[in-house]
């Protein structure tokens, strides 16, 4: 009776392996698949984004990493791009956007909305 178990016992053990390699692949492939997204950066000096103007490829997602190099909050708003954050100060903030269509989208700062003013221009790529 020992010996019928044994092969029963190899079956699961491969069905383990095969499920697990399974697993790996997928969490392996589809975090290539997030940490391949472009990164683009803009930075809060003095109240002024930097850079003012930002060109991103048309039809992808992309990651916005906004960094307040300032004391004060500051709030990354854009009507057009449907987005609104605040970024304490000395702190910085992941925005998504996209896919978006080619054109320009503006965006300013809620808190100093004379001097924080930029666009984003989307490109075919």
């Amino acid at each position: 009776m020992c010996q019928n178990r044994i092969p029963s016992i190899l079956v699961m053990v491969r069905m383990k392996i095969v499920l697990y390699s399974h697993i790996l692949f997928f969490l392996t492939f589809s975090g290539l698949a997030l940490a391949a997204k472009p990164t683009f950066v803009i930075e809060i000096n003095n109240h002024l984004f930097e850079p003012n103007v930002l060109k991103i490829p048309a039809n992808t997602k992309v990651k916005l990493i906004i960094i307040n190099n300032d004391p004060t909050p500051e709030e990354f708003e854009s009507y057009e791009l449907n987005r609104e954050k605040v970024i304490v100060g000395k702190q910085k903030v992941v925005v998504f956007i996209g896919p978006l269509k080619p054109g320009e989208y503006p965006f300013f700062g809620e808190f100093n909305p004379k001097t924080a003013l930029g666009k984003i221009i989307v490109e075919e790529k």
